[in-house]
């Protein structure tokens, strides 16, 4: 019944998938609020709401324009139920900012797959990846997943490996200028702060560590067939399906590496994940077990909300 519901595009589908959105960004950010909730709070959370919906609508033109599953939306709905299941990913608005950069990225990066202005995907890649980093340093590392997609694609001409060294090069003299221009120093706009941190004690707490188990537990098991179907995708196909597990990856490390863990870091791999998990129902055979699977992502944010 659930997974029928979503099985086909309509506009009520987009509806509850904004609804979910809306209702995780008002947890989040009542959740964090010092002021009262004047014209300044509602012009900021408008400002938020389109960034998020914003997410949504492009993770679902990279899905569908890729053919990266059968067009029946559970991406965007599992997207939004996690930002419900981790919510303070929507009390940040830098790493709301840089995630989005970071789908800017990804979507020029699986274009890649067509021959066509390829020295422009890869300089809009390192570009946007760049602009993302200056709103959350650690975003940085999806830098590799520029050299990743390289190698994927068997690109041997050397013009095409120097091109995203020159995107990531603009975004810092751009910065630069601009904090000289305004700030008179020079890396006014450029977060220094290069620390690491394994403390994972800000995730010890009942909510947390339901939700992670569930992410991880649900998205490496979706991972394994999602591995084992990419090679009965259509050859043309295949290096943009193991993008998406490569960004998966690298959103994985920043979570682990990132010195402030204050849950906002899983964001960057909500979209990844999102993905993997929508091929893996895609392909479940048995009825019931699809419809537990599902029921599970979509009641879980709303009984962790209870606790």
């Amino acid at each position: 019944m659930i997974t029928s519901f979503f099985k086909k595009s309509k506009s009520i589908n987009f509806i509850i998938v904004f609804f979910i959105a809306l209702l995780a960004l008002l947890i989040g950010k009542l959740g964090v609020i010092n002021s009262t909730l004047d014209f300044n709070f509602f012009v900021k959370l408008a400002g938020l709401v389109a960034i998020v919906f914003g997410s949504i609508l492009l993770l679902n033109f990279i899905v569908n324009k890729n053919s990266l599953s059968q067009k029946d939306n559970y991406e965007m709905l599992l997207f939004s139920l996690f930002l419900l299941l981790i919510t303070p990913t929507t009390q940040h608005t830098n790493v709301l900012i840089s995630n989005l950069f970071i789908l800017l990225a990804l979507r020029r990066l699986i274009s890649l797959r067509t021959p066509k202005n390829t020295k422009e995907k890869l300089f809009d890649a390192a570009f946007w990846i760049g602009i993302a980093a200056l709103f959350y340093f650690w975003s940085v590392l999806f830098f590799a997943l520029i050299i990743l997609s390289l190698i994927l694609f068997s690109d041997g001409n050397l013009r095409h490996w120097i091109i995203p060294f020159l995107g990531i090069l603009t975004v810092f003299v751009l910065s630069v200028a601009v904090s000289i221009i305004f700030y008179d120093n020079y890396f006014q706009f450029i977060d220094q702060s290069f620390s690491v941190s394994f403390d994972f004690s800000t995730y010890n707490s009942l909510s947390y560590i339901i939700a992670i188990t569930l992410l991880f537990s649900f998205g490496a098991w979706s991972s394994m067939f999602y591995l084992n179907n990419i090679k009965k995708k259509k050859k043309a196909f295949r290096a943009s399906f193991t993008t998406i597990i490569f960004a998966a990856i690298i959103a994985f490390l920043l979570v682990i590496i990132v010195p402030s863990k204050n849950g906002s870091e899983f964001l960057f791999l909500f979209a990844p994940l999102a993905i993997i998990i929508t091929n893996y129902i895609e392909v479940i055979h048995e009825k019931w077990f699809k419809e537990i699977f599902l029921g599970v992502l979509i009641f879980a944010p709303f009984i962790l909300l209870m606790l």
